[in-house]
């Protein structure tokens, strides 16, 4: 569903993405470990074709971004650290409208309540305006967006900071049933122990470049951050 072919990124003489190849599949949770500047978001913002690779490839669905702009954005939803919405805007209305604009279709309103309750959101918080929301509350509209477009890909960086453990361990399930649904999700992330726990792969990202990649069922929370640290201090 998501491939990265040789893709690098330079600005001038500084270097965001080094030759990054990476393939993954329908139904694979892929979580991006790496400091800051590590090039994790450069390589989300390469498949949402919002910069434009020095060189190589970025496919979604197999799917060229460059070549094919408008086809590969219908296949995938973005979920940034801080969901976008409008607070003036109920969660119903925030969902009716950003699902139109993704989909040029017009949804009833039982349908829409339908996303939001299986994004997790609480049937009574449907009409109450995204100014009283919570992280965690806008997070789940986001999904409940990514749902009603029936996005093949996912995209997300940082979508647990700040939340409480209970929100990103619901966060977590979330993601894990959408995985279980053939959704491909590619997540960028600091928090090593959610990437073991929703992850089925983890990459670590240092400098631009892919080091390592693992699977989650072949190692303990443990393991995983002493082989980041070792990364980290390289």
């Amino acid at each position: 569903m998501l491939q990265a072919l040789n893709l690098s990124k330079a600005y001038g003489n500084q270097v965001a993405l080094d030759s990054l190849n990476l393939s993954i599949a329908a139904g694979e949770i892929f979580c991006l470990l790496g400091a800051n500047g590590a090039g994790k978001t450069t390589t989300i913002n390469l498949f949402l074709n919002f910069t434009a690779p020095t060189s190589g490839q970025a496919l979604v669905d197999g799917l060229d971004v460059i070549q094919h702009p408008l086809e590969s954005k219908r296949r995938l939803a973005y979920i940034p650290e801080t969901v976008m919405l409008y607070r003036n805007l109920s969660g119903l209305e925030n969902l009716d409208y950003f699902a139109s604009l993704g989909t040029q279709q017009k949804y009833t309103r039982s349908q829409l309540e339908t996303f939001l309750q299986r994004a997790g959101l609480a049937p009574d918080a449907a009409t109450k305006r995204i100014g009283a929301y919570s992280k965690g509350m806008r997070q789940k509209v986001g999904i409940a967006i990514a749902i009603a477009k029936q996005a093949k890909v996912l995209l997300l960086d940082e979508p647990t900071s700040g939340l409480d453990p209970a929100a990103s361990n619901e966060f977590s399930e979330l993601l894990t049933q959408l995985s279980r649904e053939g959704v491909a999700v590619l997540m960028a992330t600091h928090d090593l122990f959610r990437a073991k726990e929703c992850g089925t792969r983890v990459g670590i990202m240092k400098r631009g470049r892919l080091v390592q990649t693992m699977a989650t069922s072949e190692i303990g929370h443990t393991e995983l951050e002493g082989i980041y640290l070792e990364h980290m201090r390289n």
